[in-house]
């Protein structure tokens, strides 16, 4: 998001502040200079102005050795009068003697102080002292302006002696000293503040001329990091600038092409891995989900959201068993299982680590992949030649051992040699009975089974079926076969319904149905078969007043050699193929076959085929 810049953080107000500062201080340290030597050229010229010429010096020093103070006095006056002191300085001159009398002053007005005593201690310390004079500056608060001071001794030179005479005391105002040096430094500090002036105009323009291109280059980025590369920066010269602007440009263009490339490479990778039917997970190096895709989502049956970030341990539920170095170290392949009591799902997760070139591992890749079908076909060929096996040793080992039997003399009996045989005989049927249904279901398996479909009066068909199991059942009962007795009852519509089906396919379904119905039937039970017509579909039923089938056999009713009762089935001579047999076959004539039931309250087994109602008239023979 772009944030506004305040103006006192732009490069061009820091350009423009930083050239004002160092030109303020430059001037500033050059004013001072220059202020400093001006004071100080200026002090020496007025000191030199304001001393007394040598001879007035030497005039004096011969009035005050006099003995006729009057006339030296006089003198001294004129001496004073006639010094060449500029009267901007106005001064004040005195001549004392050692006796600290005050003996003469220029000062008109002021002539009454001679013949006094001098009361500044500074020149009673220069004449008691003898000592070589004296200068000083003094600031007077009263007329608020600075004085100069100076105490010169008048030393009598006599016979190679020197003799202290008396002093001349000189107190000068600066005044006009100080008012020139505030007048060179007024225009100064004005000159000083145009140039600063001049120089911040001068500062802005040198800026903007540089940050101008750099506030281009700046929007330019910015644009190309929203992903906007069709801006180019304006070149506004051959600087180095310029070659930022070029370098700028080139760069955008080389971004656009790489960003369409990453883009096209991106689409493709998520196009592959939503179409993927395995499952992929990626990590960082932490082992947090980065990327998943939608098989994987669907597999795992979480939010692909909430899935990001997440540890893959966690994600694939199996922190218990591995830890993020395990992966690391040793990927392998690890089969996940995921079933529920709705759905059977088993997963196997291959992992693989994302490496750079350099070796450095920045992450790990999962792919998932569903081996739920596998597993089942493995689980079922295992189990179908362990449920072929021991169905055929069951009878071969009968066989055998009534074989042996007979060989080993059972043979000579005229009452057990005839059972024996009998026994044989059922169990080898049995057995030709099992291989004829598993060549069937190869041939089903294998799309080789041929179907001699033909346009049937299914109401026809069910009687005639049911009437064989009446002639079988008053048979048996001639005959004292069955050790119990049941009833057919029939349900059907009034209306003939015509399918297209293949008679001696269906015919089977309806024998294995009808089989299990009178083998599950109690003594004395009813079996209620029906037939009713619904949109597009013809349904079947077959209903036994049985034990039923518990709830969590239901759904392998129709699996191959799965029996509910495998004693009393074996004992009854089922072969475990029959149900197999028949949803395969109705199957295929574009049907489904279903059971319901309620354990203790007998079995409804349903056969729904396609129907399409004939009207009244209609040529049931295709019209040539």
């Amino acid at each position: 998001m772009k944030q506004k810049l305040k103006w006192y953080h732009s490069i061009q107000f820091k350009i423009a502040f930083v050239f004002a500062m160092m030109l303020l201080i430059t001037l500033e340290i050059v004013g001072a200079v220059f202020v400093q030597q001006l004071e100080s050229q200026n002090l020496r010229q007025f000191k030199n102005q304001i001393s007394l010429q040598r001879y007035v010096n030497t005039n004096l020093t011969t009035q005050l050795s006099r003995a006729n103070t009057t006339s030296a006095n006089r003198q001294i006056r004129i001496l004073l009068s006639d010094a060449n002191i500029p009267s901007t300085a106005n001064a004040q001159i005195q001549v004392i003697d050692t006796k600290g009398t005050i003996r003469g002053t220029n000062e008109a007005n002021n002539q009454q102080v001679v013949g006094q005593k001098t009361t500044d201690n500074a020149v009673k310390v220069v004449i008691y002292n003898n000592s070589a004079g004296a200068e000083s500056t003094t600031y007077d608060a009263a007329t608020n302006q600075y004085y100069y001071t100076k105490i010169t001794p008048l030393i009598k030179q006599s016979n190679g002696s020197s003799t202290p005479v008396g002093v001349v005391y000189i107190r000068a105002s600066l005044q006009s000293v100080y008012d020139g040096i505030n007048k060179v430094t007024g225009i100064y500090v004005v000159s000083a503040i145009i140039a600063i002036a001049l120089g911040l105009i001068l500062s802005l323009v040198i800026s903007r001329a540089i940050t101008v291109p750099i506030t281009e280059m700046k929007e330019q980025t910015m644009r190309i990091a929203r992903g906007d590369y069709s801006g180019q920066v304006q070149v506004y010269g051959n600087d180095e600038l310029g070659q930022l602007a070029i370098a700028v440009n080139n760069l955008s263009v080389r971004v656009e092409e790489a960003q369409e490339s990453t883009e096209s490479e991106r689409r493709r990778l998520d196009s592959v891995m939503a179409h993927m039917t395995d499952g992929v997970i990626a990590t960082d190096r932490r082992g947090n989900v980065t990327i998943i895709n939608e098989t994987a989502v669907e597999f795992l049956e979480i939010d692909s959201e909430k899935a990001i970030g997440q540890s893959i341990l966690d994600i694939l539920n199996i922190r218990q068993q591995y830890t993020l170095r395990d992966l690391l170290e040793d990927p392998d392949e690890i089969m996940l299982d995921f079933s529920t009591d709705d759905h059977d799902l088993i997963l196997q997760a291959y992992f693989s680590l994302i490496q750079r070139e350099s070796g450095f591992i920045s992450g790990l890749a999962c792919v998932l992949h569903d081996v739920t079908e596998q597993q089942k076909i493995d689980q079922d060929r295992r189990q179908f030649v362990s449920n072929v096996s021991h169905e055929l040793r069951t009878p071969l080992t009968s066989v055998r051992s009534y074989i042996e039997a007979l060989s080993d003399g059972a043979w000579q009996d005229p009452e057990i040699a005839p059972q024996f045989l009998k026994v044989t005989q059922d169990e080898t049927d049995r057995m030709i009975r099992m291989i004829n249904d598993l060549l069937t279901l190869s041939r089903m398996d294998s799309g080789t089974q041929k179907l001699n479909l033909e346009l049937v009066n299914i109401n026809e068909l069910f009687n005639y079926v049911l009437n064989r199991f009446d002639m079988i059942i008053d048979s048996d009962e001639q005959n004292d076969r069955l050790d119990k007795h049941y009833t057919i009852k029939r349900e059907f519509t009034k209306r003939d319904l015509w399918v297209e089906i293949d008679t001696d396919r269906f015919t089977q379904v309806l024998d294995n149905i009808m089989n299990n119905a009178i083998k599950y039937s109690p003594d004395g039970g009813v079996i209620t078969c029906r037939l009713v017509e619904t949109q597009n579909t013809v349904v079947l039923s077959v209903t036994d007043q049985g034990l039923g089938i518990p709830r969590a056999d239901i759904p392998h009713v129709f699996d191959r050699f799965y029996r509910v009762d495998k004693a009393r089935s074996r004992e009854q001579g089922g072969t475990g193929l029959g149900l197999a047999i028949s949803k395969e076959t109705v199957q295929s004539l574009g049907g489904k076959i279903w059971v319901e039931s309620r354990e203790g309250h007998g079995s409804t087994f349903y056969i729904s085929l396609p129907y399409e109602p004939l009207e009244e008239g209609a040529d049931l023979w295709d019209e040539a």
